[in-house]
């Protein structure tokens, strides 16, 4: 645990109302993946975002997705982090509304009611659903309901800095075999690992991956440019196990401690990122580094 000491140095909030952040954050996470499962296997009414074109063209198919769901669950989650604490700011991905208008609070939850949502509207079981809290920008305390785990079954990885890792409530401590030369790493593209020794995957999540390189199942994984409420969750778990995140800062990879988007309103961050064990970060991030131009 930390000490009063660094806690200061760090101005983080005390233990106890980190406690009941994380406990809020877990209720909130369930509430999610309940009505997920509820809904899973129905016949979804599903469109496609009109402002994000993904490839060249004007296909709806080469959109992101967005089933009645999203919507859906975002409200809920809303509903019950305003109702705990209605002095925090929240942002979501599929609603624009900040409480009070309050860009600049405190605390601000960031909320993705489904992440993944192409696997969730084709059946595929890797999605989840995030909810991360800053503090004063800094990923404080995170909750990730994830349809699958190390476990195999649905569950929720949880924790706040200066904790511990925790799969519903139960310390997450995941011994790595010895015996396995290559491990796994992330990558949007599925296949760079640059000739490292592991092998790549792709699972259409990113608070899948950052729960999973929290709990060791992954080594490291990279994002190109992710938004705000994919990763504040999965930051605070990463964090929680004491692994490191880093972004590019004026064209040079640095750790990521704090998020801040421009004017100072974290729903506009938008940066690069790596997470995993110290060793592979470094290695990833140097691969990873700008090209000085020639």
């Amino acid at each position: 645990m930390m000490g009063e000491a660094a806690r200061k140095l760090t101005d983080l909030p005390d233990e106890r109302t980190l406690v009941q952040i994380e406990r809020t954050a877990v209720e909130v996470a369930r509430l999610a993946g309940a009505e997920i499962v509820t809904a899973l296997g129905g016949m979804l009414a599903v469109k496609y975002k009109s402002d994000v074109a993904q490839k060249e063209g004007d296909d709806p198919a080469y959109r992101d997705p967005v089933s009645e769901v999203d919507h859906r669950v975002e409200v809920l989650l809303r509903a019950r982090i305003a109702e705990r604490f209605p002095s925090h700011d929240i942002i979501g991905e599929e609603i624009n509304d900040r409480p009070g208008d309050r860009p600049y609070a405190e605390y601000v939850w960031a909320v993705d009611p489904i992440d993944g949502t192409a696997n969730f509207i084709n059946g595929f079981p890797l999605f989840a659903a995030s909810i991360g809290v800053l503090h004063r920008g800094r990923p404080v305390a995170g909750a990730v309901w994830c349809a699958t785990s190390h476990a195999l079954r649905a569950g929720v990885y949880h924790g706040h800095v200066g904790g511990a890792l925790h799969f519903d409530e139960v310390p997450t401590d995941l011994k790595v075999n010895p015996l396995v030369q290559r491990r796994l790493a992330g990558d949007p593209g599925g296949g760079k690992n640059f000739g490292f020794l592991w092998d790549t995957r792709k699972t259409g999540s990113a608070a899948i991956e950052c729960a999973f390189v929290a709990a060791g199942l992954l080594r490291v994984t990279r994002f190109e440019r992710p938004n705000i409420w994919d990763v504040a969750g999965g930051l605070a778990l990463v964090r929680a196990a004491e692994l490191d995140a880093w972004t590019i800062e004026k064209g040079e990879w640095k750790p990521l401690d704090v998020f801040s988007g421009p004017d100072g309103d974290v729903r506009r961050w938008r940066q690069p990122l790596i997470i995993g064990d110290a060793p592979a970060v470094a290695e990833l991030s140097q691969a990873l580094s700008p090209k000085p131009a020639s």
